[in-house]
């Protein structure tokens, strides 16, 4: 964070000074909301939520070294040293705070929403524009009202462009964030099913993923994903210029998969307004075309030639649990992609499991949550698409899994294997992986697979 003094806060956050503190010059170098993160300089702000109220760890935080903190309640004493900023509320004064400090800064900030694969395009639109520029990006799962100001707060003047990611699970929640960035660029993936239980349709998902649209700024670009039919609906009815990618004939920018080693990467025809060529994108699965695409649109947007786009995809590295691509011993690969899922990563991940180089092909799969009265029939249709892509075996996990599992035997699995538990999985791992055998993991957050991807790691042996 770029410091700001407590007078530029209580003007950003309209707040009042409690107590007999004056120094108006204070410094201050970060803004957490977590008292056990506390360093000298850290401004805590408390936040309060449905069973948790930050206001009762103020004194922690200020006897950790905090230099002050923000309030929504009045105080009858005051630390000595230590500064207390009055304001009616303080997850809008973490809002104003974000945007006032956002405004000191005149670079382009790139807004990233979508069902599927908005982390995968952040990070690849990272890695492009990387090439050329100091990029800030959302780290971890800070895209909510929450950490989407708390990465505003990360911008310093070493910083040229901004990449933020915004996510959702009901109405509103859109039209907040990009409220708050305000982006030169908007982006939407797609549109799938993640979060129905509470939206009801694809198509209400739809809506809300929308509300971006009115905030991008006037002279600003949208780019959409061409292929997905409900985006597809917006050309010619959006508010600023709009660019489509996909594969379609009708897309803007359009890629091909030409090949790749089913290990490591995949090779693809990108086809741009500036550019034909082939490049490398160290990546599986043929669903990663639309992240680069997203990038190089936005690469072209900002300036980038078409060897500065190529060398920025050779150098995309997804954040952790998303596809990591885990190289093990006799020929063994595991695709660690346990940070989320949804019908249409799960159908993503699976076809990269098909095309890959192993001979033997294994799922360990969990529930999809969030999919309310739908979750029988789309976890079932995810257990027909493992017939469908030829994969070996099948091992589901959870409640909602047995449903995958039963689509899979339908559909002519050889192997189908449902455990209740992931401790009940762990025991059926070993006997399921062997040599020249590829093997995905993934699952909804909720599920924590990842332990199933760290007892695969400890059953092999590195490279």
């Amino acid at each position: 964070m770029e410091p700001i003094t407590l007078a530029q806060l209580l003007e950003a956050v309209h707040g009042r000074l409690l107590g007999s503190f004056d120094r108006l010059d204070t410094p201050i170098s970060k803004v957490e909301t977590d008292s056990r993160s506390i360093h000298p300089g850290t401004l805590f702000l408390p936040l309060v939520g449905e069973r948790f109220d930050g206001h009762a760890y103020i004194n922690s935080a200020l006897e950790g070294g905090a230099a002050g903190c923000i309030t929504a309640l009045e105080r009858d004493s005051c630390l000595p040293g230590k500064f207390y900023v009055k304001v009616e509320d303080t997850q809008q004064a973490l809002r104003d705070l974000a945007v006032w400090h956002k405004n000191r800064f005149a670079i382009p900030l790139i807004g990233v929403t979508g069902s599927v694969g908005k982390t995968t395009a952040k990070d690849m639109l990272a890695a492009v524009l990387g090439v050329r520029y100091k990029v800030l990006k959302t780290e971890g799962n800070h895209n909510n009202n929450i950490g989407l100001p708390l990465t505003l707060l990360e911008l310093n003047s070493s910083h040229q462009i901004a990449v933020l990611e915004m996510g959702m699970d009901k109405f509103g929640e859109i039209d907040y964030l990009a409220g708050i960035v305000k982006p030169d660029v908007g982006i939407i993936t797609n549109i799938g099913d993640a979060h129905i239980e509470r939206l009801g349709s694809r198509e209400n998902i739809f809506r809300a993923k929308c509300e971006l649209l009115p905030h991008v700024k006037g002279d600003g670009l949208l780019i959409l994903n061409g292929d997905d039919p409900l985006l597809a609906s917006l050309k010619g009815n959006v508010p600023v210029p709009a660019v489509f990618c996909g594969q379609g004939e009708g897309c803007d920018y359009r890629a091909q998969v030409t090949g790749g080693d089913g290990v490591s990467h995949i090779h693809c025809r990108l086809t741009t307004p500036h550019m034909d060529r082939d490049v490398r994108i160290p990546a599986l699965g043929e669903h990663m075309i639309y992240p680069a695409l997203i990038a190089a649109a936005a690469g072209e947007r900002f300036g980038l030639t078409p060897d500065q786009i190529e060398e920025g995809l050779s150098q995309f590295v997804p954040t952790r649990m998303r596809m990591n691509v885990l190289r093990r011993s006799s020929g063994i690969t595991i695709l660690d992609d346990t940070y989320n899922a949804n019908p249409q990563s799960m159908r993503a991940a699976i076809s990269a499991l098909a095309d890959s180089r192993g001979s033997r092909k294994v799922a360990v799969l969990g529930d999809m949550l969030e999919l309310g009265p739908f979750a029988p029939a789309l976890h079932s249709g995810v257990g027909e698409y493992l017939g469908t892509a030829g994969v070996d075996c099948l091992v589901a996990v959870g409640s909602l899994a047995r449903h995958i599992a039963e689509g899979a035997r339908e559909a002519g699995v050889a192997q189908v294997i449902h455990c209740h538990t992931r401790e009940d999985a762990m025991a059926v791992l070993p006997q399921v992986v062997g040599p020249d055998c590829t093997v995905l993991v993934k699952a909804s957050r909720g599920m924590k697979l990842e332990e199933l991807t760290a007892r695969l790691l400890a059953l092999t042996e590195e490279v």
